[in-house]
């Protein structure tokens, strides 16, 4: 009888932990299409927004791990168990770094919105963050009903993210070799572009982690990155 009692409490606490998982996503996906939103449409006042809603996501994060570890301490979870508040930890923590990401682009989008806009650019960048966007949401969906095809298949998908990166990356090339008046913008909007590629690898590691929840072991294989240019960087936190 005590056993189902800790066990009907651990699971209660889960519960609780895995929906402020959801919240804390749900703010994410909204950060990441607010943000390429406000690149497109010039909106320096969303971009702000997106920029002070940052701190919600933090704080989320760090409510989800003081929440696993009371569970840690308390409960003492079996094998099975303890791997499921790993996973939370891993998963929140990916899903900081997102909104990280999401907040730095919506700093160089004020920036960008004082300067000249570069053709379609902004409009190529909003449909790469409607891929992220998708991407985590369907790895959310994965680990909610610990669907393994699901987080393979958006695991794959992270490929078509860094095709548009590498699609985006030769334009931005273009446009500052046709105009060296093009290349400050052109630096910023690889910068985001960057971040959301970056982005995609963290939606990549929260896949693993359903794999890693379900299975017991992370993917054998590594994904094979489709990041194929030589110009680094816009990885800042």
């Amino acid at each position: 009888m005590a056993d189902q009692h800790i066990a009907s409490a651990f699971d209660r606490d889960l519960e609780r932990i895995q929906s402020l998982i959801m919240k804390m996503g749900g703010l994410v996906e909204a950060a990441i299409l607010d943000a390429a939103k406000s690149l497109e449409e010039r909106d320096d006042e969303l971009a702000q927004k997106v920029r002070e809603g940052d701190k919600r996501i933090d704080a989320l994060e760090e409510q989800i791990n003081e929440e696993a570890a009371r569970v840690l301490a308390i409960r003492a979870p079996t094998a099975r168990d303890l791997r499921t508040v790993l996973t939370v930890i891993k998963i929140s923590n990916s899903l900081e770094r997102c909104g990280d990401f999401a907040k730095n682009l919506a700093k160089r989008t004020s920036v960008l919105v004082q300067m000249q806009p570069i053709d379609n650019t902004a409009k190529s960048v909003r449909r790469m963050a409607r891929e992220v966007e998708a991407m985590l949401k369907d790895a959310l969906d994965a680990y909610m009903q610990r669907d393994v095809e699901l987080a393979q298949n958006v695991r794959e998908r992270d490929a078509e993210v860094d095709q548009m990166y590498n699609a985006l990356f030769r334009e931005f090339l273009t446009f500052m070799m046709e105009d060296p008046r093009n290349i400050t913008a052109c630096m910023h909007l690889h910068f985001i572009a960057k971040n959301l590629e970056r982005m995609g690898d963290h939606v990549t590691s929260i896949c693993e982690q359903v794999i890693y929840l379900v299975s017991g072991s992370l993917p054998e294989e590594q994904r094979p990155k489709g990041d194929r240019t030589a110009f680094v960087g816009g990885g800042e936190g």
